[in-house]
């Protein structure tokens, strides 16, 4: 039978941009070993918890400049807590045993670099955050 590690392991994209080697530091290995691969895979459920944190806070979104946008989804990842502590949740759900035991170690650093990477692919989607028009 695999095991939750094997099966989670295996559902991640490969980045091969995302190097791993011994001259970075810890962070940095963890960041691309396993931050960036989760952050990928969770692209879909990101996003659409975006959308939701748009709708309950009355779609002012909409009616924003481009780079009044940007500003507003770095606001909402850094400042809203609850909302932050959320998209930490799907991230952090998806981490092995062993991952988890290595982000105990330095979470603050960590949950600082994890949610850059998910405001960064926030951002980097922002065409799919468009309203959607009634058909």
């Amino acid at each position: 039978m695999e095991t939750r590690d094997t099966q989670l392991l295996a559902l991640r994209p490969s980045i091969p941009s995302a190097q791993v080697n011994d001259s970075m530091s810890a962070d940095e290995q963890f960041q691309n070993g396993t931050l960036r691969p989760v952050v990928k895979l969770q692209n879909d459920l990101l996003l659409e918890a975006f959308r939701n944190y748009i709708a309950k806070h009355k779609n002012v979104f909409y009616n924003l400049t481009i780079e009044r946008r940007m500003n507003y989804i770095e606001n909402a990842i850094q400042k809203d807590i609850k909302f932050r502590n959320s998209l930490k949740g799907m991230v952090i759900g998806q981490f092995t045993v062993e991952e988890y035991r290595s982000y105990i170690q330095n979470s603050s650093a960590l949950n600082k670099r994890m949610m850059n990477l998910v405001k960064e692919r926030i951002q980097n989607n922002i065409q799919l955050l468009e309203k959607e028009m009634a058909v």
